[in-house]
């Protein structure tokens, strides 16, 4: 990537805060790229669409837009329908790609059309019966809501008699509920910067699994970096999880999160299209271990900012 002086990328609005249950991640996010951007020289703006509309953002004459806004609203093409219709050119993947990495089911079925191994799933409602769900997919498993972030409203199901209540806590964040096998082994998390993975990252939590408060609170979560995994193994699901990524159509930057199985072999989990830049996310402390620090990171995502999606996703696919 060519060198970019401050000023070429003109009044930069970074988007934060926004209204779905991620915002105050959002706000987060949003706070640390605009004081690393503003350290860099760059004309950067906080722009919260809760407190203003379309008309607002019209007005501010962006030249460019870093999105910082996690979930409904921000990560799931609403936002970047809005931009492409603007031309304003943005951060992250296009209105396509955000909207089908945002639905868990959807991304499932692409991968698994494509031949992109992910965990065994089924969609389940109030009116499922869960003994035969819990016989087929088998204890324990995950339940989550297809269409949110941050591990919100996700449960570990140890026990089938537990499942209606954790399909009842799903269904207050999305009338979409997915039961997924759980995959005994390591998870893993992997950047994506341009056409490059970042170095893996394994999670490793004292609770139940990497909710939202091993996300974002806790100081007991283990981040272990390198990840373990021989150079061999890591070089080639560094190769997968880019081929994941590429096949949803997604461009710029993001993270891909995945399970390792005792064999070693990698079941893909989802793709994070804004994920967070906070003091305890993934993607900054996975580029600081590759030599970039956190404010050359916000420049060159920055850098990637685009409009359209007509080259997303051609490399590593197939």
């Amino acid at each position: 990537m060519s060198a970019r002086t401050p000023e070429s990328f003109g009044k930069v609005g970074v988007l934060l805060g926004g209204r779905s249950a991620e915002r105050e991640v959002s706000l987060k996010s949003g706070t640390m790229v605009l004081g690393a951007l503003l350290s860099r020289g760059v004309d950067a703006h906080p722009f919260d669409p809760r407190d203003r509309g379309l008309e607002a953002l019209i007005a501010e004459r962006f030249d460019r837009i870093f999105i910082t806004l996690h979930g409904r609203y921000g990560e799931d093409g609403t936002i970047q329908g809005a931009l492409e219709l603007l031309g304003i050119p943005y951060t992250g993947a296009g209105v396509m790609a955000s909207a089908l990495a945002m639905d868990k089911w959807r991304t499932k079925l692409v991968w698994e059309a494509a031949g992109i191994p992910t965990p065994r799933y089924e969609l389940i409602d109030a009116r499922s019966d869960f003994a035969a769900v819990a016989e087929r997919l088998g204890m324990p498993m995950m339940v989550k809501p297809v269409n949110e972030g941050s591990s919100i409203g996700m449960t570990k199901v140890r026990n089938g008699a537990d499942l209606a209540e954790a399909h009842a806590l799903a269904a207050k964040y999305d009338a979409l509920v997915i039961a997924e096998q759980f995959i005994d082994g390591p998870e893993l998390t992997i950047g994506v910067l341009g056409a490059e993975a970042l170095p893996a990252i394994r999670l490793e939590t004292p609770r139940d699994f990497y909710d939202y408060e091993a996300k974002y609170i806790a100081d007991d979560t283990r981040y272990i970096l390198p990840c373990g995994l021989p150079e061999a193994d890591e070089r080639r699901i560094a190769d997968d999880s880019l081929r994941a990524f590429n096949t949803l159509g997604c461009r710029g930057w993001g993270r891909v999160d995945l399970m390792v199985d005792r064999a070693g072999k990698p079941y893909f989990l989802e793709v994070n299209t804004s994920p967070g830049m906070t003091d305890h996310s993934l993607v900054p402390m996975a580029a600081r271990h590759a030599g970039i620090p956190f404010e050359e990171l916000c420049v060159r995502i920055l850098a990637l900012a685009a409009v359209g999606d007509r080259d997303a996703g051609r490399a590593n696919v197939g």
